[in-house]
Parts: structure tokens; sequence; C-alpha cells
């Protein structure tokens, strides 16, 4: 019972930070900037405080943890559906192919990610989309290794070798054997590269070269905070802060609740 229970706290934070995002700021309707009520401490009025332009600052912070979710889950897609592409066709076609594709997912691992995210998030500054693509580009490989490596095992397995010896096109082995046994391998992929998502989005916008200022996300949150915190708001830094700690670690024991699910048995034969 023990055991259970510990798994199951992961998916309720989870649950709690989704449902905190999006109910915190439907509760609290539009704000209107009071600079009057600006950096208010934590207290009865505002349990977090205001930021400088006398916002409450847990609805800011939920209205930029429901933008940084968002944007997660997004990137999180576009590479997992992007390094899935390239790690089935690498393992289908084999040969030469698969020799180059697999330097080549070698050669992205040797960039260095935050830097290939800036440069290609400053080129379209402020868009979303350049945030998905410097994000989902840069972490496509670890995907397609897992991918590819699975195939593999998987195609060594007697039953695939059956199909094989009945004459069925390599087409619909992949269909019907290949494709649906990586499925899950993929999905646990996604949910691992969730905290790095959030990570990446959040580093971006707190460099400036992510989303605009007046776009709540987390990342932008902390960078207005480098000159609230100088005046001694010090909440200002440490409730985004904290949210992004919190969300970050609670996908990652997701993801790690997930990744030890579908990993094979000890001894496992295919």
């Amino acid at each position: 019972m023990f055991p259970l229970r510990m798994s199951r706290w992961p998916w309720l934070l989870l649950g709690a930070i989704i449902v905190a995002a999006v109910i915190i700021p439907l509760l609290a309707g539009e704000q209107i900037a009071d600079f009057g009520a600006a950096l208010q401490p934590p207290g009865a009025g505002h349990l977090a405080g205001t930021d400088h332009s006398g916002y409450d600052l847990l609805v800011r912070t939920a209205e930029g943890l429901r933008v940084s979710l968002l944007i997660a889950v997004v990137c999180a897609l576009a590479a997992t559906a992007l390094g899935l592409a390239i790690g089935v066709g690498a393992a289908l076609v084999g040969g030469w192919v698969d020799a180059v594709v697999m330097r080549l997912v070698d050669g992205f691992n040797a960039l260095p990610h935050l830097v290939v995210g800036i440069v290609i998030a400053a080129m379209w500054r402020g868009a979303p989309l350049a945030i998905v693509a410097s994000i989902a580009l840069t972490h496509w490989p670890a995907v397609a290794r897992v991918v590819r490596a699975e195939l593999l095992a998987v195609a060594e397995a007697g039953w695939v070798e059956t199909a094989q010896l009945a004459g069925a096109s390599r087409g619909f082995i992949a269909r019907r054997h290949l494709i649906p046994a990586v499925t899950g391998q993929a999905l646990v992929a996604m949910v691992v590269l969730l905290p790095h998502a959030v990570w990446h989005e959040s580093t971006l916008s707190f460099l400036g070269v992510g989303l605009s200022p007046d776009r709540a996300s987390l990342g932008t949150l902390l960078s207005e905070a480098r000159g609230d915190i100088l005046s001694g708001a010090w909440w200002t830094l440490a409730v985004p802060a904290a949210a992004l700690i919190a969300t970050a670690l609670t996908f990652a024991a997701v993801g790690t609740l997930a990744r030890r699910r579908h990993q094979p048995p000890v001894g496992r034969v295919w």
C-alpha cells in the first residue's frame, strides 16, 4: 500500500499544478494595473504580494505557469514527433542510411542546446513558434536514439522473423509490430522532455530572447523580478521561482515513474 501511495503523489502534484494554472486566473478575472498597490509584500489582501505594476503576483504566476506549461507540451510533442519519425526511418531503412542518420544525431547532441536555442529564438524574438522550434530542434536526438534502439531490439523478436518468413512486407511489419512496440517508449520520452522544455522556455525568456515582457510566463516574471528585488521586493523572485522549481521537479518525478513502468524487466527475452 505504501509504495502505491508513493507512486501517486507526483501525479497528484501535477494535477494540482495544472488545476491551479487554469482555475486561479479564471477566478481572478482580468487584472488592471494599479501602480498605487505596486510591490506590496504578501499579506491578507494579496497572498503572494504584488509586482511593480500592482498585479496580484499569485494570479500573475498562475498565468505565467499556464503559458509555460502550454509551450512545454507543444515543444515536447514536436520533439517527440520529429525524433520518432527519424528514429523509425533510420531503423527500418538500415544500412548506410542508418549510419549517416546516427552520425547526424551525434552531431546534434554535441551542440550546446542553450546556445543553439538562443540563436534560433533570437532570429524571431518574442515569437512563441520560435521558442517551440528552438527547443524541439535541440531535443529530438534523444528521442530518435531511444526509438531506434527499441526498434532494433524488437526486430530481433521471433514473431517478427516469423512474419518475415510468412511473406509479410516491411511496411506491414512496421505498422503491425514495430511502431506499436515503440509507442510506449516515445510517450515516456515525451514526458521526460517536459521538465527540459519548461527550463529552456524560462531560461530563454529570462535572457530576453523568449516571450515578450507583456506576455506572462515564468521566465518573463523572473526577468522582471531582477529589478524589483533590488528594492527589497524578494517575493517577486521567490514566488515564480518556487513555481518553476516545483513544476520541473514534478515533471521529473512523473517522467521517472513513467520510465520505470515501461522499463523492460531484467533478463527479458524478445
